[in-house]
C-alpha cells in the first residue's frame, strides 16, 4: 500500500503566503504540521509574503490592482504565490460581504416588525427583549460590514462605537 505524497510545491506556496496557520496548511494538504515545519526549516522557507498578500487582496477588493511585467524568476514566483493567496482571501471576503447583506435584510425585517407593534403592559417585556436582540443584531452586522469593507481606521473610534455609546445612553434614560 502506497500513501499519496503531499503536494510540497503547493504547501510551500501556502506556507510562504502566510495566509493559513501551519495547522490550516496541514489540514488542507493532509499532512502533519511538524513535517511542514521541518521541511520549511530544511529548505529555508520564509513566511515572508503576508504583507504582499494583504496588499494584493486589498487591491482586488478595491478593483485597483495593477499589473507589472517582472522577469526575475524569484519575483515572478513570489508574485504567483501572492496572486493565488490574495485571490483566495478576496473570495472569502466577498462571500462574507454577501452573507452580511443577508443578515442586514434579516435585521431590517425585525426592525420593521418592531415598528409596527403596539406596545402595552402585556407585551412590554417581549418587546424589550426583541428590541435588544434587534439592536444587537444590527450592531453586529454594522461591525461585520465595517470589517469586510475595511472602513474602520486604526486606533480611532468608529461610527459603530459611537452608535453603541448612543444606544447605551438611551437605554440608561429609558
Amino acid at each position: 500500500m502506497t500513501t499519496k505524497q503531499p503536494d510540497w510545491e503547493a504547501i510551500e506556496r501556502a506556507y510562504r503566503a502566510g495566509s493559513l496557520s501551519l495547522r490550516g496548511i496541514a489540514d488542507k494538504y493532509d499532512t502533519n504540521e511538524g513535517t511542514i515545519r521541518s521541511r520549511a526549516k530544511k529548505h529555508g522557507w520564509l513566511r515572508d509574503l503576508t504583507d504582499q498578500v494583504r496588499a494584493a487582496t486589498s487591491g482586488k477588493l478595491s478593483r485597483k490592482a495593477s499589473r507589472t511585467d517582472i522577469t526575475h524568476p524569484d519575483v515572478r514566483e513570489d508574485a504567483q504565490i501572492v496572486e493565488e493567496a490574495s485571490t483566495e482571501a478576496a473570495s472569502i471576503v466577498i462571500a462574507h460581504r454577501a452573507d452580511l447583506s443577508q443578515w442586514r435584510a434579516i435585521a431590517n425585517k425585525l426592525r420593521n416588525a418592531l415598528q409596527d407593534i403596539e406596545v402595552n403592559e402585556d407585551n412590554l417585556g417581549d418587546f424589550s427583549r426583541s428590541l435588544n436582540a434587534g439592536v444587537d443584531a444590527q450592531l453586529k452586522v454594522i461591525k461585520g460590514e465595517r470589517q469586510a469593507y475595511n472602513l474602520d481606521t486604526e486606533g480611532g473610534p468608529t461610527d459603530a462605537d459611537e452608535f453603541t455609546k448612543l444606544l447605551d445612553e438611551l437605554e440608561k434614560e429609558g
